[in-house]
């Protein structure tokens, strides 16, 4: 089979690029400058000028039923690029096959050039450690081992082998530092690119995150990392408390990160760069503004080399990727796996279940990262169930915190709404009896014909409840 390689060159920053027709999108000219699409700020999106392309976060798109806002953007000859974030590929368990099957529907549904997911873990236990399977509801860094590299390796290789499209991985910011690492970043990272030829997304942001919160400086990164391999670019924004960066997608672009994008475009001319922005959305003129600030930092002096777009599924990589491995060598794997995942299942525990620090982990980041988690749950809960903090009004975030404690999500921020409720109503909570009734039938319009374990004496008491209304 043979393999292409587009080679795109940037030129200058936010230049339109013949966007051809819907399936040829990203794979003639750049990428150039883009947004992250959510539906919050659908309209100002649409509503920018200078917008090439949007990224999707893609578990919130379906792939039978796009939103109106992507239709459109699509129509436009905008490219559409949906960005995972529940695979888990650095998890110790292999990639999920339905997740993989869902990745694959929704970049075809879009017409995607490629799809791209994390170096990260967002789940640990199940059958590799006969113990319940815990969900972290965030990204949560690999350890950069050999280890865990060979787990990702073939984790990704896995996932490419699923994909229409070529698959590019993103790297991550952490609170924490795993003990008895093996590589810098970007070491962990050149070898992944020369063993699978995966693509990379670079978020500069996470690269400022960590120099930050592990100490680790952007520009030695940026030196070991083979940035001929980044497929484009994230900025975000964040803010720092405490000493601590926290990476929040949430705060204009600090001047530090547009630094480091300054210091990656000097090494090379990336394909596009998109600006983040998740929460505590502002006016279309400020995120107008904020791209305007990145294609500046994009307009100086930089290298002659450039970064590509790929449209082939399989592609050759720089340094010649080793060949999948034999079913048999692959087995190989399974004690690697096994370490990996009591590892991350002892600090996934340690993070979300309250269980004691791993040996070699800072207690206080832990804790750190631990409230981070919770907040986060509140916040995604509050989101995904808007009724939950409706009724219980001002006490909805210190009750959930104080649920979250003993309460580890187990199957995603839907199924966390459900189960908190639950737990309220046992507890014949809350106080107010009107607004305990009015919980009692949103979980009940919402549990199902069988009701979740532990619920026989909620269900009688819902019951009662209701008749006497």
């Amino acid at each position: 089979m043979s393999h292409t390689t587009h080679v795109v060159n940037v030129g200058e920053p936010g230049n339109a690029r013949d966007p051809g027709s819907p399936g040829d999108q990203g794979t003639r000219g750049t990428l150039g400058i883009g947004i992250g699409w959510r539906p919050e700020i659908a309209e100002a999106v649409e509503a920018l000028p200078g917008i090439d392309w949007v990224e999707a976060v893609a578990e919130n798109v379906c792939a039978g039923h796009l939103p109106d806002s992507l239709v459109r953007l699509r129509a436009r000859g905008v490219t559409v690029i949906p960005h995972g974030v529940s695979l888990g590929l650095g998890g110790a368990a292999r990639p999920d096959a339905k997740r993989l099957a869902d990745l694959a529907e929704r970049a075809e549904a879009l017409g995607s050039p490629l799809i791209t997911e994390h170096i990260a873990f967002v789940r640990a236990g199940g059958p590799l450690t006969a113990s319940p399977t815990l969900e972290a509801g965030h990204l949560l860094p690999v350890p950069r081992t050999k280890d865990a590299l060979r787990v990702l390796c073939e984790n990704v290789r896995i996932a490419q082998d699923s994909l229409p499209v070529p698959l590019a991985v993103e790297n991550i910011a952490a609170l924490i530092n795993w003990p008895g690492e093996e590589m810098t970043e970007g070491q962990f990272l050149a070898e992944l690119v020369e063993r699978t030829g995966v693509r990379l997304l670079i978020d500069v942001a996470n690269l400022h995150t960590n120099h930050v919160n592990r100490g680790e400086d952007p520009a030695t990164a940026l030196d070991q990392l083979p940035v001929e391999a980044i497929a484009y670019v994230h900025v975000a924004g964040g803010v720092e408390r405490d000493g601590v960066w926290h990476d929040t997608h949430a705060h204009p672009v600090s001047t530090p990160v547009l630094d480091v994008l300054a210091e990656l475009r000097s090494r090379v001319s990336p394909p596009g760069v998109l600006l983040e922005r998740d929460d505590n959305f502002p006016p279309t003129a400020e995120l107008a503004a904020e791209l305007d600030t990145i294609r500046a930092t994009l307009s100086g002096p930089g290298p002659e080399r450039t970064s590509t777009v790929l449209s082939d599924k399989a592609v050759e990589a720089p340094g010649a990727p080793e060949a999948p491995e034999a079913p048999a060598a692959a087995t190989r794997t399974e004690p690697a796996r096994e370490r990996l995942a009591l590892a991350q299942t002892a600090l996934l525990s340690a993070l979300v279940a309250g269980t004691p620090a791993p040996e070699g982990f800072d207690s206080r980041r832990l804790g750190v990262q631990s409230r981070a988690l919770a907040g986060k749950r509140a916040e995604v809960v509050a989101k995904v169930a808007p009724d939950i903090p409706r009724i219980l009004g001002a006490g909805y975030r210190a009750a959930f915190l104080g649920y979250a404690k003993s309460h580890p999500m187990r199957a995603g921020y839907r199924r966390d709404a459900l189960d908190f409720a639950e737990h309220l109503l046992i507890a014949d909570r809350p106080e107010d009896e009107a607004a305990r009734r009015e919980l009692t039938q949103w979980w009940r319009d919402r549990s199902g014909a069988r009701p979740p374990r532990r619920a026989t004496r909620m269900v009688r008491a819902a019951r009662s409840v209701l008749v006497g209304r």
